[in-house]
């Protein structure tokens, strides 16, 4: 894993923005880049009352391979990455990721390529309850 990366984690406690922030800030880095993803209380069109995470075993090791190609692709002096699972109230932090590089269009790109990335390939698998009753599976295989 490249020296680059200050913050990896799959977590079932809150995500402190200003941790995964702070992991990345450097003398070095012209521009920080961070994307909050958050519960929100709708999907679909329909109201949505609670939500939870579930993490694959190798959700973790997925998610350092998908830094790592980031950081290949990208001139990345650091980053950060975190994502929660459990149980989430509407509002609360689901995923924080941080790249700082030296300019700003390329921490820009890269922590959209990040994002973009661990959404569609660490196995991470949301369960989300509807007002009406019913629930929905996000992202399962």
């Amino acid at each position: 894993m490249s020296d680059a990366v200050r913050l990896l984690d799959i977590t079932e406690t809150p995500i402190e923005v200003a941790q995964v922030y702070d992991a990345v800030r450097t003398a070095s880095a012209g521009g920080v880049a961070v994307f909050v993803g958050t519960v929100r209380d709708h999907d679909g069109g329909k109201a949505v009352t609670a939500l939870s995470y579930s993490a694959h075993p190798t959700a973790a090791e997925q998610l350092g391979l998908v830094v790592d190609e980031v950081i290949a692709g990208h001139d990345v002096v650091a980053v950060a990455a975190v994502h929660r699972t459990g149980d989430l109230a509407i509002g609360d932090v689901a995923v924080a990721v941080a790249v700082a590089c030296s300019h700003r269009g390329d921490a820009f790109a890269a922590c959209r390529e990040l994002i973009d990335k661990l959404k569609h390939r660490v196995p991470i698998w949301k369960h989300q309850l509807f007002a009406d009753g019913t629930d929905e599976w996000v992202g399962t295989p």
